[in-house]
Parts: structure tokens; sequence; C-alpha cells
């Protein structure tokens, strides 16, 4: 009962998939603390909204990028879907730090 417990809040994904290095927590809090707000639409996470931390190569194709701060980026939930996923979260966007880059830039000069 206890290694149950400890896979499903320290190591195992909670729907399947490649389980998560140990340090992914310090290194996401590390990512947060640098980028805190949505790449995208810049809002900030709150506890009904949270903020997501997303891997541009997610860590189920290449191992190596789990823990790269460069192959992180924050985004909201809707923005981690559309941009992140494509809208759809069997897939992935290889382009989403430029694709929020360019989004971002098209939101703050918006008329």
């Amino acid at each position: 009962m206890i290694e149950t417990l400890k896979r499903f809040f320290f190591g195992d994904p909670i729907f399947g998939g490649v389980p998560r290095d140990p340090l992914w927590r310090h290194v996401r809090a590390q990512h947060l603390k640098r980028f805190p707000t949505c790449a995208v639409c810049g809002t900030k996470g709150t506890l009904l909204k949270p903020i997501e931390v997303h891997h541009c190569i997610p860590y189920s194709v290449d191992k190596t990028q789990e823990l790269r701060l460069e192959n992180l980026i924050t985004l909201c939930r809707p923005d981690h879907l559309l941009f992140g996923h494509l809208n759809s979260f069997h897939s992935f966007n290889k382009d989403v730090k430029e694709d929020a880059w360019i989004w971002k830039y098209k939101i703050i000069r918006r008329p």
C-alpha cells in the first residue's frame, strides 16, 4: 500500500505514460520561479486555474529532454492544450515557443 502511494504521488504518472525523474519537481519549481506566467496570454496561475509547465519535446518521446530547462515553457491550461498540443494531447507542437511569442505579440498589440 505504501509503495502504491509513493508511485502515485512521486513516481508514476496518473494516467500512464513514462514515469517522472525524481528531480522533476525541483526542475519544475525552478522553471516556474523564472517564468511564472503563461508564455502566450501572460496570465498567472490560480488555485482553480493552475499554470502548467509544458515539455516542448515530450519526455515520452525523448527522455533526455525531461529535465532540460530550455525544453520547458509555461502555459495556462487552455494554451497548453491549444499551443502545446495543437488541440490534441496525442500530439505536440515542436514550434510551441515560436508560436507563443507570435501570439503574445499579437495579444499585446491588439486594437
